[in-house]
């Protein structure tokens, strides 16, 4: 992968990806993995991207499709807390989202959600519409709001404690 690439096609979209690697993944060393495998996947699969949707599109897809295949391949129960270092300097001096005490507790709660819902769900705390989520995820609109409203639901009650 060139630096080129990287500065052009993944760098200004880290932050997506660091979102869903974070999402996915319980340790520092998974989510080191996480990013470099989504990154090499992107740059793989560039000459697929037909333009048709926006890159940041493109990137949320692949993002999502290494993240889970990735998650149930590889299985773990361990839990760490982030380290900063692993993310790349750039991100960091524009997003204190590793700092954040409320940010943190909200990504544990999305961490009790199907691997499916996890990226729904993010993507809509990314404000996409329905339809590009739909899109994102293979499906229908229809089906992704029936899905926001029942994760809204699960994550208030597992953000306020009520874990069932």
């Amino acid at each position: 992968m060139s630096n080129d690439f990287y500065r052009t096609f993944i760098l200004p979209y880290a932050a997506i990806i660091i979102k869903i690697c974070r999402a996915y993944t319980n340790t520092q060393e998974d989510f080191e993995d996480y990013y470099q495998e989504v990154c090499l996947q992107i740059w793989k699969s560039k000459d697929n991207f037909n333009e048709q949707s926006e890159w940041s599109t493109w990137v949320y897809k692949i993002s999502l499709n290494v993240s889970m295949s990735l998650l149930k391949k590889n299985k773990k129960g361990n839990v760490q807390y982030f380290a900063s270092d692993a993310i790349p300097d750039e991100i960091l001096e524009d997003s204190a989202a590793f700092s954040d005490d409320a940010l943190n507790h909200l990504y544990t709660a999305i961490k009790h959600l199907s691997e499916v819902d996890r990226g729904v769900i993010l993507l809509y705390l990314e404000e996409k519409s329905y339809q590009e989520i739909a899109n994102i995820m293979g499906t229908n609109p229809n089906n992704i709001g029936v899905r926001i409203k029942r994760i809204k639901e699960r994550l208030k009650k597992l953000l306020d404690g009520q874990n069932n």
